[in-house]
């Protein structure tokens, strides 16, 4: 099914509600993030079948719905933190991310900043994708993910295209030497 304008408008609003801010909202989200489905389609003045067609329709895989309630996979800016379940990584992940962080990166390793976890992606594509919303040529960067999963850093699953961590430490990251794919501006 594809996202509609009117789904991607309630995509948005239920994204900062479930990410964001949920106490602008009424909201008040568990320590997984789950709300009742009933509780956010009221808060938004909407029906609950409007919420569950938006997450089945979300073109970005960002919303979980399970026994009445539903939360956003990843993305969380919340001051209190969100609990995935750990997964186990595939061998190698990717970061897309602006040339003037590469110094900090190489000192500090990756850090989620103003979000709960690092966000990382499962292909060289999409890390392009998320780097080209930092900077117009990003840097890809080599998550050596298994070895950092080896050595105790936790990994969770995000979605489809997504792959979260607490941080990665500067030893377990790599520059790319490989050209970047281009952006197609579809």
């Amino acid at each position: 099914m594809q996202e509609s304008r009117l789904s991607s408008a309630l995509s948005k609003r239920a994204s900062h509600a479930l990410r964001h801010a949920p106490w602008e909202y009424g909201l008040e989200l568990d320590d997984q993030g789950w709300v009742a489905i009933d509780a956010l389609s009221d808060a938004l003045g909407v029906k609950p079948e409007d919420i569950e067609q938006m997450a089945a329709t979300s073109s970005k895989d960002r919303y979980e719905i399970s026994d009445g309630r539903i939360r956003a996979r990843y993305g969380h800016s919340l001051p209190d933190r969100i609990e995935m379940p750990r997964a186990e990584p595939p061998a190698t992940l990717f970061h897309g991310t602006a040339p003037e962080s590469i110094a900090s990166i190489e000192r500090d390793g990756l850090q989620p900043r103003a979000r709960q976890y690092v966000h990382l992606s499962p292909d060289r594509e999409t890390a392009h994708i998320v780097g080209r919303r930092k900077a117009r040529q990003p840097v890809l960067l080599v998550i050596h993910a298994a070895d950092a999963a080896a050595a105790g850093v936790a990994f969770y699953r995000g979605n489809e295209n997504t792959w979260l961590a607490d941080a990665i430490p500067p030893e377990f990251i790599e520059p790319s030497g490989s050209p970047l794919p281009p952006v197609s501006s579809s």
